[in-house]
Order: structure tokens, then sequence, then C-alpha cells
């Protein structure tokens, strides 16, 4: 009885300790359990937050970037565009660049300087050149019609002296037996003051060339233009006058020097003064 006892007694304590062992098995594998998921909620975590991070590293790299294009010169960034050729490129770059800074875009203080004293200056100097410009224009006036004056006033001493040469000839040959042809010529030839002088005398020069038989004949040594103008020229001539008269039988040669003032009526050149100095 008291074996029997026993033998329940160790076999109570039997279960009792494999109920424990097996309360220990379960506890021991319910901690590992649990161990393992937290272990794998430690790595769950950590992969998410290696996620994250390289997440956010991506889009600090992509803003990034997005700012470097922003900043690039426009010439690079249509290049980095649209790199089509090498040419294209190039001409696109330098159509887009930004201009280099004149003297008038204020890039520099000393051309900008230079340009706003340059501007007033073109200003002053237009009316300046064109003053200039005007004197040249009334000098080259002045200068022809000088010249156009001077050459009028050769032109008319050559005529004046051709005509005075002429009437010396006229006025110093006498023929008796044709006076009156010869008084005509005198006065056709004359104006003004020796005009009147000449039809005042003649009278009297008539009777006396025909009391004398009095016949002459002049020549022009030589002449030359003392002064001259457009309408008047002065002459002085030297002339040799071959005279034969009734008292003798041999010529005689007087020689003159005449002053004779021609002036110009209308086309012609007639004698107005007529003396010997």
């Amino acid at each position: 009885m008291s074996h029997n006892n026993s033998s329940g007694s160790v076999a109570t304590k039997d279960r009792s300790t494999e109920t424990d062992e097996t309360a220990k098995a379960d506890g021991s594998a319910k901690a590992e359990v649990a161990a393992a998921s937290e272990t794998e909620k430690v790595e769950t975590a950590k992969s998410e937050a290696a996620k994250a991070e390289a997440a956010d590293g991506e889009t600090v790299k992509s803003e990034t970037s997005a700012e470097a294009e922003k900043s690039a010169a426009p010439g690079e960034s249509v290049k980095a565009e649209a790199p089509e050729t090498e040419s294209s490129t190039v001409e696109v770059s330098k159509k887009d660049a930004p201009a280099a800074p004149t003297a008038t875009d204020g890039g520099d203080k000393g051309p900008s300087l230079l340009a706003r004293i340059a501007k007033p200056a073109r200003r002053a100097l237009f009316p300046v050149t064109a003053a200039v410009a005007v004197a040249a224009l009334v000098a080259v006036g002045i200068m022809g019609w000088q010249a156009k004056q001077q050459r009028d006033v050769d032109a008319a001493a050559d005529a004046g002296l051709a005509a005075a040469r002429a009437y010396a000839v006229t006025l110093t040959s006498v023929d008796t037996a044709n006076l009156d042809a010869g008084f005509a010529a005198v006065l056709d030839g004359s104006t003004g003051e020796f005009r009147d002088m000449y039809t005042r005398s003649s009278g009297q020069l008539r009777q006396l060339l025909l009391d004398n038989k009095a016949s002459g004949k002049g020549t022009v040594l030589d002449a030359a233009v003392k002064s001259a103008s457009e309408d008047k020229v002065e002459v002085l001539l030297f002339i040799d006058q071959t005279v034969t008269n009734a008292a003798s039988a041999d010529p005689r040669v007087d020689r003159s020097r005449v002053a004779m003032t021609m002036e110009r009526v209308g086309d012609r050149w007639l004698a107005s003064r007529v003396y010997l100095p």
C-alpha cells in the first residue's frame, strides 16, 4: 500500500516535471518567436528608413540638377537639349549669347563718358560743317565771278585796242580829193567829247586842207593798253604821219604820241577823247 502510494507520488512528480519542461519549452519557443518578430520589425524599419533616405537623396540630386540646368548659359542649355550638329550648336550659342557691353550700355564708364561727349560734339560739328560748305560754295562762286569778270575785261581791252589802232589810221589819213568821205569816217568813229570838238572844228580844218592842197597817210608803229574796264579802254599809240602839201614837194614824216580813250557804245568801240600828251 505504501509501495503504491510511493509509485503514485513518483508518477505524479514525473508528470509535473514533464509539464514544467513542456511549459518551459513552450515559453522558450514563444520567446524565440517574439524575438524573431522584433528582429524582423527592426530590419523592416531599417530597410524602410534606408529607402526613404535614398529617395530623399535622389530628390535632392534632381533638384540640384534642375537648378544647375537653369543657371547654365543659354547657349549650353540649347546645346544639351538639342545636340544636332556642332555647327548648329555654335550658331545657336553665338546667337543667344549675351552681347558684350558697349559704351551706350553703360558697361564701362570710360566709353560711356566718351559717347556722352561725342554726341554733342557731333551735333555741334554738323552746323560747322554746313557753314564751311556754304563758305566754300560762296568762295567758289566769287572766284568764278571774278574769273569771268577778268575774262570780260581782257576781251574788252583787246577789242578797244584794235578799234583804237584802226581809228588812228582813219584820223591821220587825209585825201583832199575825197574830204567829205574822210570827215564822215572820222565822225562815224567818234563819240562824246571828241565828236563834239571835231564837229565844231571840221569846217575850218576842211578849208585849211583845201588851201594847202595837203594830204597825209598815217601808220601806227606801236600801241598798248594803259587801262581797261568792260566799257572803257585807254590806249597809248605811236603814229607816223607822212604829209605832203603845195609848199613842199618832198613828203614830211611827223611822229606823234597819241592818247586815245575808247568807249563801248552798243556793240562798237568809239573814240571819246583824242589828245597829244
